[in-house]
């Protein structure tokens, strides 16, 4: 049962700095593998997506985990089959794709905003499994991940966002009335999840009220689903500087353009 007392900076950044170096071991393994991942990150709004893709991300090669955050669709996209614009991102070999947010906004804010029609939601809920069977089968590892806020903390981090102008940024049209809306957002999250989660292409929850313990579980998590091994690596050596062609090189950027040393 998870601990009520908060974890420590310091204890949050070891466990981190340790999960974070065996990502960059998986990292590794996917490009020698061609493995093919994609993470999709959804949740309600508050529920530190955010902040869990940063530490997933920050210390990885972002030509092998890009990150995929997909504007509204325009007019030439709403035209498309709902799903050809993200599959545009899926990843090729030695990749791993995160969409923060995903072909999942149908079933949640599409939903609760009346942005689709009754008609195409129920035809996503019925097709998706299809689709993600599809995407299965061909190779592709899906990793499904919900996090989950609870009532108090989301309205807690929605007036610390109105407060503080760094975090003003952070408020989207659509969080207001989604703190409005609470209980249509949690229907509409249960009929996703019952209709999705699949063998193919499960669902796993998070509970995210403790930011750290929840960024920690998720990523811990990500390596428990995909196996890996270290991939031997040449020892490095660091050579020597040549001095053929030596010259002051420092001397030569005299009367350039530097920036003003405020610091």
């Amino acid at each position: 049962m998870r601990s009520a007392k908060p974890l420590k900076n310091k204890q949050y950044e070891k466990e981190l700095r340790k999960l974070q170096a065996e990502l960059c071991t998986l990292q590794e393994w996917v490009k020698h593998k061609g493995l093919r991942v994609m993470i999709l990150f959804e949740g309600r709004d508050a529920a530190g997506k955010g902040g869990t893709i940063k530490a997933l991300t920050e210390r990885v090669s972002p030509r092998v985990f890009r990150l995929v955050a997909l504007p509204a669709p325009s007019d030439r996209e709403k035209s498309q089959m709902y799903m050809q614009r993200y599959m545009a991102y899926f990843p090729a070999a030695g990749e791993v794709v995160i969409f923060d947010r995903s072909w999942y906004n149908r079933a949640g804010v599409e939903r609760v905003m009346g942005f689709c029609t009754d008609e195409q939601y129920k035809n996503f809920l019925d097709r998706c499994p299809e689709m993600e069977k599809y995407i299965t089968g061909g190779g592709i590892r899906l990793l499904k991940i919900w996090l989950e806020v609870g009532d108090e903390e989301q309205k807690r981090r929605f007036e610390a966002r109105i407060k503080d102008p760094v975090r003003q940024w952070k408020l989207s049209p659509m969080d207001l009335p989604s703190r409005e809306r609470w209980y249509e957002y949690s229907r509409a999250r249960d009929k996703m999840l019952d209709a999705t989660d699949t063998k193919n292409a499960p669902w796993y929850v998070v509970r995210t009220d403790d930011k750290k313990r929840a960024r920690l579980n998720i990523i811990a998590h990500i390596l428990d689903q995909i196996p890996y091994k270290q991939v031997p690596r040449k020892r490095i050596k660091l050579p020597k500087r040549s001095n053929k062609g030596a010259y002051d090189d420092r001397k030569s950027l005299q009367g350039r353009r530097f920036i003003r040393e405020r610091y």
